[in-house]
């Protein structure tokens, strides 16, 4: 195969509360940063980079598309998650075992799972 993904795109109406929320989640570092865009990556160079994009309407609807992150302690990771800023929508499975759907500080969801 002759692609693979390098980087994944968020959008968000406040860069700095943004960058500070998934800092905090994913401990990726800032690559670059100006003033209407920043790009986090991975330190162990193992991730796609993550980037951050301001844009001027705020999230209607559904994301279309999410970020899925494993875990192998998903009750210590909602706990941490959600002392960051993020909004439980709904848990799919019982105990340590599924998934939890989040949305972040701009109401972009995504997920913790178990892995």
């Amino acid at each position: 195969m002759a692609l693979r993904i390098g980087g994944i795109g968020i959008d968000t109406n406040d860069l700095a509360g943004a960058l500070a929320f998934w800092r905090a989640v994913t401990g990726y570092e800032v690559g670059s940063q100006g003033d209407t865009y920043a790009s986090l990556v991975d330190p162990a160079k193992s991730g796609a980079d993550l980037g951050i994009h301001v844009v001027p309407e705020p999230r209607v609807g559904k994301n279309r598309l999410h970020l899925d992150l494993y875990t192998e302690d998903l009750n210590a990771e909602a706990a941490r998650v959600e002392s960051l800023g993020a909004v439980r929508v709904a848990h799919h499975g019982e105990g340590d075992g599924g998934w939890i759907v989040y949305e972040d500080t701009d109401g972009n969801q995504f997920c913790v799972c178990a892995a």
